[in-house]
């Protein structure tokens, strides 16, 4: 019998939260950033993000962050305010101040900004519900770029040097940007995207057998995809 009790009861709370996941899907689309990527003047004393709440009714507690390239949380930047409630169809400007030590004057340095939404719920209405609430994060870039870097953004692409060695793909990136690949394609095939650092190199798994020409698109500082362009094969 109890046991009988104990599976009814597992078997509701499980149609429960099935019910209810895909409303709080739907709903995590409340918070949007204004941007997919940040670049920040190593000169400036900060940039802001503007923070929407796009519900027509809920609100959301939105907590705000900045990790390092290795993905812990850093003190280099101060978020303002790092904690809110953002109301429906609201709009926040977040501050982000520099206030870490002194970073390379030659190239990019890499940061990911995170914005985490839970949604405000009214805790009488959950008496003796078995509800699910969901937490989304939007995790982006944050580069923060010297200034008088003498190669230009957009002119960066097209610096990129390619090596076929075996079956790895040879990527050279020789200039002071982080370069985020996409449609990369080898002849027909497609590969998997890649950000390759300032100054270095890093490779793909290439198709066994696969040969012709490299073609791919970058991300500009914008967020959107540039058109594609030729690979210079070394």
């Amino acid at each position: 019998m109890m046991k009988a009790a104990f599976y009814q009861k597992a078997c509701g709370a499980l149609l429960c939260l099935l019910s209810v996941l895909p409303l709080c899907a739907l709903a995590s689309g409340g918070i949007a950033l204004n941007t997919t990527r940040i670049i920040y003047s190593q000169e400036a004393k900060q940039t802001s993000v503007s923070v929407r709440n796009t519900a027509d009714k809920a609100a959301y507690l939105v907590q705000s962050w900045v990790e390092d390239k290795e993905g812990n949380k850093t003190k280099d930047f101060i978020v303002t305010p790092p904690l809110f409630t953002s109301r429906a169809k609201n709009e926040n400007i977040l501050r982000l101040m520099y206030s870490g030590s002194a970073l390379p004057t030659d190239r990019e340095s890499l940061y990911f900004f995170n914005t985490k939404a839970i949604p405000s719920v009214d805790r009488s209405s959950l008496e003796e519900k078995n509800t699910l609430i969901l937490a989304t994060i939007t995790r982006i870039k944050l580069f923060v770029r010297p200034t008088g870097l003498k190669l230009a953004p957009d002119a960066a692409p097209a610096a990129l040097r390619f090596k076929k060695a075996g079956d790895k793909l040879e990527i050279n990136n020789p200039t002071p940007y982080y370069l985020t690949l996409t449609d990369i394609k080898m002849g027909s095939q497609k590969l998997q995207d890649i950000m390759v650092a300032p100054f270095s190199s890093d490779s793909l798994a290439m198709p066994a057998g696969k040969n012709g020409e490299i073609s791919f698109s970058t991300i500009n500082d914008y967020g959107a995809v540039t058109p594609p362009q030729k690979g210079v094969i070394q």
